[in-house]
């Protein structure tokens, strides 16, 4: 089984080390002092749980997970605070926040083990469910519920940050004609190959290829600009078009071929996702337009 990634978050040193201490055996443990820090790892590189302690200077433990549960991109990581309160307020304040759990101080190492290891695992099950979840059945990549979610996600971590989102709108063309020459088992196959051709194209892994719905492709690269994807597009065309799929009832080639319309926003207050989808769709018709088995960028 793979190692926790746990992040310990104290203004105490002494007080990582014991946690840290009794942790490490099973799992790789991390550090912050502060609240600030806390967030900032959390963000850039999302651990599988958070011990967080409640009093610390500038930033409490309160504040942090508070944030943390109101962030798309880490409000999945349960926290378990360590406190050295007790009575119900406190612990109603632990659940009014988001906090998964709670360890009191002085802390039962074996106590803390069991809890840490038991939500763990109930967020490695989540985790698989919504994988399960996001993914299409056929070609088993993303699929457009995760699509739509991680579309959002992007426009507003681009929107933070500044840099540009691209969009990629993939068909397959003449594809309900390779079904009524092939069938529909092939027409199967032959999705399962281009989604297999397109996921390979890609080299970064929060790139983003999904099946948007019947032989429709759809694909994300955040903090790329109009050229990158459209240098990715050229070569997700000629990848499907490498896989020599026959395609006798295409009017413009021997084998399979897919049109691709390219798009790129940097989102703001004057635009929003749905217009990054427009524009990619207005460059996929123009590629159709064309005469398709081609890139069209703008």
């Amino acid at each position: 089984m793979r190692r926790g990634q746990l992040l310990v978050v104290d203004d105490q040193p002494a007080n990582i080390q014991l946690l840290g201490h009794a942790l490490a055996l099973q799992n790789d443990v991390f550090a912050a002092t502060s609240g600030e820090q806390a967030l900032a790892f959390c963000r850039k590189t999302p651990p599988d749980l958070v011990l967080l302690d409640v009093m610390m200077p500038t930033m409490d433990g309160w504040e942090v997970c508070r944030q943390l549960k109101q962030d798309p991109e880490t409000q999945n990581i349960p926290v378990i605070f360590i406190t050295g309160h007790e009575g119900t307020a406190e612990e109603n304040r632990c659940w009014a926040v988001g906090g998964a759990d709670f360890v009191n101080k002085p802390i039962n190492v074996v106590t803390l083990r069991h809890r840490v290891q038991f939500h763990l695992t109930m967020k490695r099950q989540t985790d698989l469910l919504r994988a399960m979840a996001f993914k299409d059945g056929l070609t088993q990549i993303a699929n457009r519920r995760h699509f739509d979610e991680r579309l959002l996600d992007e426009w507003r971590r681009c929107s933070r940050s500044g840099a540009t989102l691209s969009l990629l709108l993939i068909d397959v063309d003449f594809f309900k004609r390779y079904n009524d020459h092939y069938g529909h088992p092939a027409g199967d196959e032959s999705l399962k190959q281009v989604a297999s051709a397109l996921q390979a194209s890609l080299s970064r892994p929060f790139d983003l290829i999904a099946r948007y719905g019947g032989e429709e492709f759809a694909c994300l690269l955040p903090e790329t600009d109009l050229a990158g994807a459209t240098a990715t597009a050229v070569k997700m065309e000629q990848a499907v078009r490498q896989l020599g799929i026959a395609h006798q009832a295409s009017d413009i080639s021997q084998v399979l071929t897919i049109s691709v319309g390219v798009a790129s926003l940097r989102p703001d207050q004057d635009n929003s996702s749905a217009s990054l989808i427009q524009q990619a769709d207005v460059q996929l018709y123009q590629a159709k337009k064309q005469g398709r088995g081609q890139v069209c960028a703008g």
